[in-house]
């Protein structure tokens, strides 16, 4: 494991994610799911969102449409609050399910949706 890469990825995953949801994250790791938790902090977080060559609100619109076309909603529910969090707004976001709905289609995209209100309802959005 780099250290350095680690680190930049914590701080960038609790910037994003909030510290309360990686907190959960690691306090619900076990022997089992603690090898993936540091992977994603190093790697996703650390390499990857840590390059600095996108900004974070870029990568969250980008992570927003690749989740969307996954049909991932507990992921999907969790980049929204981030998105939120990197700046982007509420017709931004819909911007993007509005694109989803050309290239993946209208199943995808309605999830999307319902998933995204349901958030900005939690979060008096």
């Amino acid at each position: 494991m780099d250290k350095e890469r680690y680190a930049r990825g914590l701080e960038i995953r609790r910037k994003v994610m909030s510290d309360a949801f990686v907190d959960k994250a690691f306090a619900e790791a076990d022997d089992f799911t603690k090898p993936v938790q540091d992977l994603v902090t190093e790697f996703a977080w650390g390499e990857i969102w840590g390059d600095e060559t996108l900004p974070l609100k870029t990568r969250s619109l980008l992570n927003l449409a690749m989740i969307s076309v996954l049909n991932r909603p507990n992921e999907l529910k969790g980049h929204v609050r981030g998105a939120l969090r990197n700046g982007c707004t509420k017709e931004e976001i819909r911007a993007v399910f509005m694109q989803v709905v050309v290239y993946a289609g209208f199943p995808a995209a309605l999830d999307s949706f319902r998933n995204a209100k349901e958030v900005f309802k939690d979060m008096g959005v």
